[in-house]
């Protein structure tokens, strides 16, 4: 099956059996490109699925080069077709190795940013898959939170920034895991779908080593009086 993100852009595909393209790569990007418009040309994807975030980013910011890493065979060559048919594959590489093993895949501190849309859900959490690649998607057993950040903290440069998506009733975990690991939450945008609802999302930005000192920015709207919102619309350049 094929998505095209918006006219003229991208086209993804992707399989059923796969976590199926998400809007919630969607807003991470667009929430990230606000600090990489303005330094820095390295960018690493923790789980990188089918190469949804790397080609966005490549895709509306052509000085980046993006690297992702995903432990998926399958979804890794999707990610890496998805690269090729859009034309992007001098600008984003695909490992296909294991996050938890990244001391041995790179090199320490190499990354202005890294960037993760990852499992929402604890192992234990919830009724899981039967689906191996859906279950993987959606909850820890592979990875965890704690070896997500471990990944992000030995990539990421001094004062460089980490990115993620995630749900706010994990927020105290992340900011615990965030704190034992050496960043500082920067900046903090909740998603809503529309000013009535509770937040469904956060987005986050962290730098490492960087100092106290938090910034939370007004909700996201995912809909405004019943219809899609001005900047949803903005973010689907629709």
């Amino acid at each position: 099956m094929e998505m095209i993100l918006w006219e003229d852009g991208p086209v993804i595909k992707y399989e059923k059996t796969h976590f199926m393209p998400s809007m919630d790569s969607a807003l991470l990007v667009d929430f990230a490109k606000k600090a990489m418009e303005k330094k820095g040309t390295h960018v690493m994807d923790l789980g990188c699925g089918m190469g949804l975030i790397p080609i966005i980013i490549a895709w509306d910011l052509p000085h980046m080069h993006i690297d992702g890493i995903e432990i998926l065979t399958e979804a890794a060559h999707l990610a890496q077709d998805n690269i090729e048919h859009n034309g992007l594959s001098d600008r984003i590489d695909i490992i296909n190795g294991d996050i938890r093993k990244h001391k041995e895949l790179f090199s320490p501190g190499f990354y202005d940013y890294v960037i993760s849309n990852p499992p929402y859900y604890a192992q234990d959490r919830g009724k899981a898959s039967s689906n191996i690649n859906l279950r993987l998607a959606r909850s820890d057993e592979n990875c965890s939170l704690d070896e997500i950040i471990q990944a992000a903290k030995y990539l990421t440069k001094t004062s460089g920034a980490f990115f993620m998506v995630f749900k706010p009733e994990r927020l105290n975990e992340l900011f615990h895991n965030l704190s034992k690991h050496g960043f500082e939450p920067k900046r903090l945008r909740f998603v809503q779908h529309d000013s009535n609802f509770s937040p469904s999302l956060v987005l986050l930005e962290s730098r490492r080593s960087g100092k106290p000192g938090l910034t939370i920015e007004a909700p996201l709207l995912l809909n405004c009086n019943g219809i899609e919102s001005d900047e949803i619309r903005a973010i689907y350049k629709r």
